[in-house]
């Protein structure tokens, strides 16, 4: 689940320059609260209570029918291309921190081999994703708490100044800004695609939300901080720039080290998002939306092989775009898949009361309120906010997938799909 929703804090270097450093720290401290805290609330509810493979997917289709239940999973599977993609380019960038030749056609084949190898582990099942996802963060976080205690004791600019950068269009401030915050804080919903495969998730998906959303602040916030406090050049920061900053605060051997930290980092973020996303085209495969063939299990790993293929060639194809442009429609689609969750745990309070809940969202009607509406506040701001590109282009797969549900019942006879129902 860490690897998924943070793996570690790079990319986020955009934000200090285009939002401006104080506004970057205050993201972090005040978008968990209308954005990850209430989502990982709804999924712990519901995760316990309707521990299916597919998990948002068929909690939504559980609440609301076929209709919306599709649109999760499309829109969650359209989001995945662009996350895909984007991991790709962000090991490849700070591939350049040793290699600044890499650029142009180089820079897109090792994006392309990145995506064909964690392919490769997916196909070969949880176990090995999950090994692979402990060793890559072990070997992240290291660097990461040495820059944290160095920069701490070098600490002599205020971080928080100033608070937006002078001079900059309004919607490249808030919009770009929160656009990469909201990417940032996604996800923690996701791992419950794969929760028929996870031992005992009633008990432990609770219990890694509650370790992982604190987890994940404190990854994003303090070598932030510190790392502005200790350098003040917050005008200089730009993708991959942990590594350039914990060179000059710890030297070449701090610098190399976080720049290794920051392609494990996007391997691992990768290796999770095909774990997760690639079970939403298998599972609607097997409920009747998508061609059989994407539910076909390996014979001898028992993973949905074809499904892994397929998306991972779409990543590659997609990994030619920058990480801006990926992230700002990527994030229309996730907001739309989060909104779904979140209504899904309130309208399955009205339609299934005596459903069994291990985990309830707390503080009674308070709770699901806030669970509700923090989400939904903080979709219209993103989204009233964000720059021309992404309004141009991020409405796109989010009013065309609508109408890949009609054609498939066509497809079907009108009829509708023949799959699970979780009750």
């Amino acid at each position: 689940m860490y690897s998924y929703a943070t793996g570690g804090p790079f990319g986020l270097e955009e934000m200090v320059t285009t939002s401006g450093p104080g506004l970057t720290l205050l993201y972090h401290l005040i978008l968990p609260f209308f954005w990850c805290i209430p989502v990982s609330l709804a999924a712990a509810e519901l995760t316990t209570a309707i521990p299916v493979e597919g998990g948002f997917y068929r909690w939504v289709r559980a609440g609301f029918g076929d209709f919306w239940g599709f649109l999760a999973g499309w829109w969650n599977w359209s989001a995945s291309f662009l996350l895909g993609g984007t991991y790709g380019v962000l090991t490849a960038d700070y591939l350049k921190f040793f290699f600044p030749a890499l650029t142009g056609w180089k820079h897109y084949a090792v994006a392309v081999a990145v995506i064909a190898i964690i392919g490769y582990i997916n196909v070969r099942g949880i176990q090995m994703v999950g090994t692979v996802a402990t060793i890559l963060e072990i070997s992240i976080l290291a660097p990461i708490v040495a820059l944290c205690a160095i920069a701490a004791a070098k600490w002599q600019h205020n971080p928080f100044a100033p608070l937006i950068p002078p001079h900059v269009p309004p919607f490249q401030v808030f919009g770009v800004g929160l656009a990469l915050g909201l990417w940032l804080y996604s996800g923690y919903e996701q791992v419950s695609s794969v929760a028929e495969e996870v031992e005992n998730p009633q008990r432990n998906y609770p219990i890694a939300l509650a370790i992982v959303v604190p987890l994940s602040i404190a990854t994003y916030f303090l070598p932030t901080i510190v790392s502005l406090a200790a350098l003040g050049n917050w005008q200089s920061w730009h993708t991959g720039y942990f590594s350039e900053a914990a060179r000059l605060i710890g030297g070449p051997w701090l610098g190399f080290a976080m720049s290794i930290a920051a392609m494990i980092t996007n391997l691992s973020l990768l290796n999770a998002t095909v774990l997760t996303s690639t079970r939403m085209p298998s599972t609607m495969a097997e409920d009747g939306y998508l061609p059989p063939a994407l539910a076909a299990r390996h014979p001898r790993y028992g993973t949905p092989w074809i499904a892994i293929i397929a998306s991972s060639i779409i990543y590659a194809l997609l990994a030619q775009k920058t990480m801006v442009q990926l992230l700002t429609v990527y994030v229309w689609l996730r907001i739309g898949v989060t909104i779904l969750t979140v209504l899904a745990s309130w309208r399955l309070r009205k339609t299934q009361p005596d459903l069994r809940r291990p985990f309830r969202i707390p503080w009674g009607r308070t709770g699901l309120l806030y669970v509700v509406a923090a989400p939904l506040v903080m979709s219209v701001v993103a989204l009233v906010a964000s720059d021309p590109f992404a309004r141009k282009w991020g409405p796109v797969p989010v009013l065309l997938d609508p109408l890949m549900y009609f054609v498939l019942r066509k497809l079907q006879g009108g009829k509708s799909a023949p799959g699970k129902q979780p009750t």
